[in-house]
């Protein structure tokens, strides 16, 4: 970007950028998990069930069983600076504000930091206009949706409102697939190719895209764009869906079915990436990297590698401001 850019100059700017993901528990202990997943899974988006059936289970079954369990394994993937998904975000947030030196927030839907706190933030400093920039590239109703939710419910008390835009998706966008791209080939020059490459998104009920959700044509899309800039064979790459929860069909295949298939077709070097996840997390750092190569391995497999998320990566903090820019024209 050139220095000359208006959206590269504090002087011609009044816009701030609201980055956002979806939290964590402020702790690794079952009160704190308790709070994030309540939070969470109250959420109408993410779960659509009639409240006066979800809210029994969830307080009553899910909750007292899963809090704990959950605790245990957010308490294997702490950080000395806290949750993964907090610390990259601080990183990411703090990057692209000296990157594009104008005012960057950090809000989460769930969770601290809020969006209503990262809002008032960029009110603070002058910013009468508010670039939302959720980081989730495929949309989906369960993750951005559940944004510009939370924004609006934030916003409908205000007198004065901010000029809002808000980057709905950015699963096809040249400087994210490119980013992607260049982790996966990073890694390999280091580490070494792998027999397989799988692309592993987190899940939605099957329901929710039968109603109209994008999400699963957004997931087709990334890893079409994907394998075409490695330039890999599809026959060496695919995708899947994880984290499933509860009864109800999500959208396949499913990534530990997938995963276990794969080795007992003879697959012996896998490589697993996570490109619906701006950040790593305990969907990544545990479910992948520890339940999923334990499958891996128990079904004939080799070697199971993770590659990590973007993260604080520059080339992801390249590809947010290159959206940055491209979402603030004419401010």
């Amino acid at each position: 970007m050139s220095e000359q850019s208006p959206t590269m100059t504090t002087a011609s700017a009044r816009y701030g950028v609201l980055l956002v993901n979806l939290g964590t528990p402020d702790a690794p202990t079952s009160a704190g998990v308790k709070r994030f997943l309540s939070e969470f899974l109250h959420d109408h988006r993410v779960v659509d069930m009639t409240r006066w059936l979800w809210c029994p289970l969830l307080h009553g079954v899910i909750l007292p069983v899963r809090a704990p369990k959950v605790a245990k394994l957010y308490q294997s993937v702490w950080m000395d600076e806290g949750s993964p998904l907090m610390v990259y975000s601080k990183r990411q947030q703090q990057q692209l504000a000296q990157m594009l030196d104008v005012p960057v927030e950090l809000g989460m839907t769930y969770g601290n930091p809020s969006l209503a706190s990262g809002l008032a933030a960029l009110k603070a400093q002058g910013c009468d206009k508010v670039l939302v920039l959720p980081l989730y590239p495929q949309y989906s109703r369960t993750t951005t949706a559940a944004v510009f939710d939370k924004v609006a419910k934030v916003l409908k008390s205000q007198a004065d409102i901010p000029e809002l835009r808000f980057v709905n998706q950015y699963f096809d966008h040249p400087s994210y697939i490119d980013a992607l791209a260049g982790s996966v080939s990073t890694f390999w020059a280091e580490h070494g190719e792998a027999d397989y490459l799988l692309c592993s998104y987190h899940g939605i009920p099957k329901r929710y895209a039968d109603n109209g959700d994008p999400y699963p044509e957004h997931c087709n899309g990334t890893t079409a764009l994907l394998a075409e800039k490695l330039d890999m064979p599809r026959e060496k790459m695919s995708m899947s869906y994880q984290s499933i929860f509860g009864r109800e069909e999500w959208l396949k295949p499913y990534t530990e079915g997938t995963i276990k298939a794969l080795a007992e077709k003879g697959v012996k070097r896998l490589d697993v990436i996570c490109p619906a996840f701006s950040v790593d997390c305990l969907e990544t750092l545990e479910e992948i990297a520890e339940e999923c190569k334990a499958v891996f391995l128990a079904a004939g497999g080799e070697r199971f590698r993770l590659i990590p998320c973007l993260n604080d990566a520059p080339a992801h903090i390249d590809a947010m401001a290159a959206l940055v820019e491209q979402h603030t024209q004419g401010w």
